[in-house]
């Protein structure tokens, strides 16, 4: 294992980030702010309890998964493309270095800035609402996972991508639409039965479950479903990356 070419990549890729410290830091607390003012004041005056949990507070886990799940897509996938854009990539791939180590540095330093985001969420909550972690292992444990599974997914989306737009077009049109369908405002308890099953075809659905129950023992599936579900998915990133390197497809164009 070359750790030195991984650990290069991986602090470009960090060093890159905090130049951006504006668009990196403040744009997902400002969001966040304002879910809570919107969700948490106007919808939480009407929804006084979730699942026994004070709305306000209920949304906490679905609002840090909705900024983990992005901010590995966005990162993971502008942090590969971007050297396909300007023609840099194939030096990389020049470069005696393997493709894991290539993964491992842009995925490792991905993840890392989606954990970050991650985290400054958690405490931007605590000046909202009064919550509780009955199982911070377990939410340390969902929250990496998260952060590595879809920086997997968004490295694959990098490869994939021709050009901005579609770089952009599935987190946004795909993505985006089934985290805010998957229980991040609401428990699926409340839904119709028959769109409690449609549900159930959601693969969001059970990272959020398992990341709520984390924080109050309360979800929608079995934990040990929602693990299983983000370790199939973490399966099957790694399988259609190593395809990838393995076929030269949209890499050695």
């Amino acid at each position: 294992m070359n750790w030195t070419a991984v650990i290069s990549i991986y602090l470009f890729e960090m060093h890159r980030f905090f130049r951006t410290i504006a668009q990196s830091f403040l744009a997902p607390v400002i969001s966040t702010s304002l879910y809570f003012v919107v969700f948490g004041a106007a919808i939480g005056s009407r929804i006084q309890e979730v699942d026994g949990v004070r709305y306000g507070a209920f949304i906490v886990p679905g609002l840090i998964m909705l900024t983990v799940i992005t901010q590995s897509i966005s990162n993971a996938s502008f942090g590969i493309y971007f050297p396909k854009f300007i023609g840099t990539f194939s030096e990389l791939l020049a470069a005696p270095i393997s493709f894991l180590e290539i993964v491992l540095g842009y995925v490792g330093a991905a993840a890392t800035k989606a954990l970050i985001i991650g985290v400054i969420i958690l405490i931007t909550a605590f000046f909202f609402v009064d919550f509780s972690i009955e199982h911070p292992v377990a939410m340390l444990t969902f929250l990496v996972l998260t952060a590595i599974s879809f920086s997997l997914f968004g490295f694959i989306l990098g490869i994939w991508a021709g050009n901005f737009e579609q770089l952009q077009i599935v987190p946004l049109l795909i993505v985006t639409p089934l985290v805010f369908l998957g229980g991040s405002f609401y428990s699926i308890s409340m839904l119709p039965s028959v769109w409690q099953s449609i549900s159930m075809f959601n693969p969001v659905v059970y990272l959020i479950s398992g990341f709520r129950w984390a924080f109050y023992g309360a979800a929608d599936v079995p934990i040990v479903t929602s693990l299983l579900a983000i370790g199939v998915f973490t399966c099957i990133c790694l399988y259609v990356i190593w395809w990838i390197f393995r076929t030269g497809w949209r890499i050695r164009d």
